[in-house]
């Protein structure tokens, strides 16, 4: 369970060896500008997904808005593309020589607008990253005590004010969390930020150790870019804690209310999502299909899917084994964690939390250097990508794994070995049976995740191993956007089947496992 402060480590030690002048001339730089630009943009993206996430999951859970369980699922759908396809793909279609820039030429329009730059990145981080926001929000809201808002309404006050009063304090931790989640995406991106020339730590750090060579450069911005990040992690922990405390005090029965009427509002809300569809899903899917019928008929296709195909047996590969991975780790820690709390425990999951903040870039570093001076036969092998899509991802199995696990009553563990099976024979018959679907769930987000990771496979990948994401890459780099289509539409596809299973169609048996193993009490309705 060390594995994950391997990164933190190397950055200690190679930005601690650095020379006085290595400091002074990394710190002298624009360092307060990399760092305001970061922070800003992280800051905007959390602030713009709340924007988005929040009447969105009020409009699928709480209203009578039409076809409200499509448009819920409509709204998780963007998670599938990745960021840096959707940059590329809102660039194709909006930027100068794009596609509408055509269509208004014979109409005089000679040049549109960059799409460049911080504004550009900006609106593409909040498309693509609104759906962490939203899953969290509408599950929390589909959890809140509509009588306490009632009870608001009875005592005088608007439907505005027994919102805030009411339902917003139940709401508070996941917005915040899932702005968090959102914003720390944005601080550690790699792809978008690199394709739309914006100057952050993270592009920073890879110009510094790919192009300019300049190693110790690298660690002493990823040392900051670290901190950063950690102390946001903690500030966050220290204000949601008397809200998470809270939620949890409220998991008893709860009344869910009434579904609330739209009224004149109707048409407005319907333009929002709609709007919000457009940009984050239809456009990026149009503009790629659009890239890959242009290539016509020529005799390049047999190349073209052969490469294809050899990419994606390679990320299936890699993000497949980093899943089965993380799943097979996740369950002893999640046991841990819910069956022995203790000090423990606590520094297990803050150590393996730990490499969830840190950026793919920096993970990668620190794996390079580890392997380079400690462990040479994994340097330039698939296993050090997979170590660094378990350093990366791990927690995402953790959360889901524990998740399901807290649901599964002890009562029935200890009934099992009264009955004469030992602990391994409880927990295969049992526990793993009943937490299954927990456990699932967390390995389909990690292979999700996994599948779209770019910078950690960029630094880490052996020579000559390709995934979806490496290939679309070096076509984006020569700026031959159709054929980065294909490979493209590809890695969206197959990121789609986890989501569909995540969202669209639950788990098989996840109903059931919630009645199951609901404690004493509880009768899990509403989770």
């Amino acid at each position: 369970m060390l594995v994950p402060a391997i990164p933190i480590v190397y950055l200690v030690v190679r930005a601690g060896s650095a020379g006085t002048e290595a400091w002074h001339a990394t710190l002298e730089g624009d360092l307060v500008g990399i760092a305001a630009r970061s922070l800003l943009l992280a800051l905007l993206v959390a602030a713009g997904t709340i924007a988005i996430a929040v009447p969105w999951a009020f409009l699928v859970v709480r209203s009578d808005l039409p076809a409200r369980r499509v448009w819920g699922l409509v709204g998780a759908l963007p998670l599938v593309i990745p960021s840096y396809v959707g940059a590329l793909a809102l660039v194709g279609a909006f930027g100068p020589r794009g596609m509408l820039q055509d269509l208004l030429e014979p109409l005089g329009v000679e040049r549109l607008p960059e799409m460049y730059g911080f504004g550009g990145a900006l609106v593409v981080l909040v498309l693509f990253t609104y759906p962490y926001v939203l899953l969290l929000v509408a599950a929390a809201w589909r959890r809140t005590d509509v009588s306490l808002e009632r009870a608001a309404r009875g005592m005088g006050r608007t439907p505005w004010q027994a919102f805030r009063s009411a339902t917003l304090p139940q709401l508070r931790s996941s917005i915040v969390a899932g702005a968090l989640l959102s914003a720390l995406y944005a601080f550690g991106d790699f792809g978008v930020v690199s394709l739309l020339r914006v100057d952050t730590f993270t592009r920073q750090i890879y110009l510094r150790y790919g192009a300019l060579f300049d190693r110790e450069g690298a660690a002493i911005l990823g040392l900051v870019l670290c901190v950063i990040t950690f102390v946001v992690l903690l500030v966050e922990r220290r204000v949601l804690r008397g809200d998470r405390r809270a939620a949890q005090a409220r998991i008893a029965a709860r009344d869910h209310g009434e579904q609330v009427a739209l009224g004149r509002w109707k048409v407005p809300a319907l333009v929002f999502v709609s709007v919000v569809t457009a940009f984050a899903l239809v456009i990026p899917l149009g503009v790629l299909v659009w890239w890959l019928a242009s290539i016509g008929a020529d005799g390049a296709w047999a190349d073209r899917i052969q490469a294809v195909l050899q990419s994606m047996g390679g990320s299936l590969l890699a993000a497949g084994i980093g899943a089965l991975v993380s799943a097979v780790l996740a369950m002893p820690i999640a046991i841990l964690l819910v069956r022995a709390p203790g000090r423990l425990p606590s520094i297990v999951e803050t150590v393996v939390y730990s490499g969830y903040a840190l950026p793919g870039l920096v993970a990668a570093l620190g794996l390079t250097f580890f392997a380079t001076r400690a462990a040479f036969w994994l340097y330039q092998s698939l296993a050090i990508l997979v170590i660094a899509y378990v350093i990366r991802f791990l927690p995402q199995a953790l959360g889901a794994t524990r998740a399901s696990l807290e649901r599964v009553n002890p009562a029935l563990e200890s009934a099992s070995r009264g009955m004469g099976l030992g602990a391994w024979g409880t927990f295969r018959r049992v526990t793993l049976p009943l937490a299954g679907p927990g456990v699932l769930a967390g390995a389909m987000l990690v292979f999700l995740t996994a599948m779209k990771e770019l910078p950690a496979t960029l630094i880490l990948r052996p020579t000559g191993y390709e995934t979806l994401a490496t290939q679309l890459w070096a076509e984006t780099n020569v700026s031959d956007y159709p054929e980065a289509a294909l490979p493209a539409l590809v890695l969206v596809a197959i990121s789609a089947v986890p989501l569909w299973l995540l969202v669209i169609r639950p788990v098989a048996g996840i109903e059931a496992a919630r009645a199951t193993t609901a404690p004493p009490g509880d009768s899990g309705a509403g989770d």
